[in-house]
């Protein structure tokens, strides 16, 4: 699918991941979510910005950092995407890895959504510093900054690839995408006055 000139976030990704058609009521009708009023994201978004400050100088040696950048903004033309990244670490085995700081607590399993979005900084930092990044790491921050890291293959890279490609399918087709009801997602939905369920 041409994708054009328009652009998508990881955030794009993990929100058609939760539900297609948030992409569809965000770049297709232009309707904003309104997540600013929701007190955990707002929390997330000032403990994102206090662990930047904190950590500026700090090196986490005890998975083989030499380097990192702090709240880094890349883009990619090939594949149509953006993304801000919390860190992107340099590693001993000349590989480079995002990091990403989540106000939330481990629950002893990674989120799909985490995955995809940490797949898609893989991706964006390969294209963009040329080396090999096949892992991410993510901090947990309500859990004592508990530390996952994450083994990111070309499987995965395709399959968020993909999803992109979706996305755009939607995006530029104007598609309303059929999903199956989940009434637990559809009772906090941002939506759910105005989707068609």
């Amino acid at each position: 699918m041409n994708k054009g000139t328009q652009y998508i976030t990881p955030s794009d990704v993990i929100q058609y991941l939760y539900c297609p058609r948030f992409i569809y009521f965000m770049h297709v009708l232009n309707i904003d979510q309104h997540e600013h009023r929701r007190y955990l994201v707002n929390k997330g978004r000032d403990m994102h910005v206090l662990k930047l400050v904190r950590n500026k100088d700090y090196l986490r040696k005890k998975i083989g950092v030499i380097d990192k950048l702090s709240d880094v903004y890349l883009s990619s033309d090939t594949n149509c995407l953006v993304g801000k990244m919390d860190e992107v670490l340099f590693l001993e085995d000349g590989s480079a890895a995002p990091l990403d700081y989540k106000y939330a607590f481990w629950d002893d399993r990674v989120h799909k959504t985490h995955i995809y979005q940490q797949c898609l900084y893989c991706i964006l930092i390969e294209e963009n510093f040329d080396v090999a990044s096949h892992k991410a790491f993510i901090v947990y921050i309500r859990s004592k900054n508990h530390l996952e890291t994450l083994s990111i293959g070309e499987k995965l890279k395709k399959n968020a690839m993909r999803m992109v490609d979706e996305i755009f399918n939607i995006i530029n087709l104007g598609l309303f995408p059929d999903v199956k009801i989940n009434l637990r997602k559809c009772e906090d939905c941002t939506y759910r006055n105005i989707c068609v369920t």
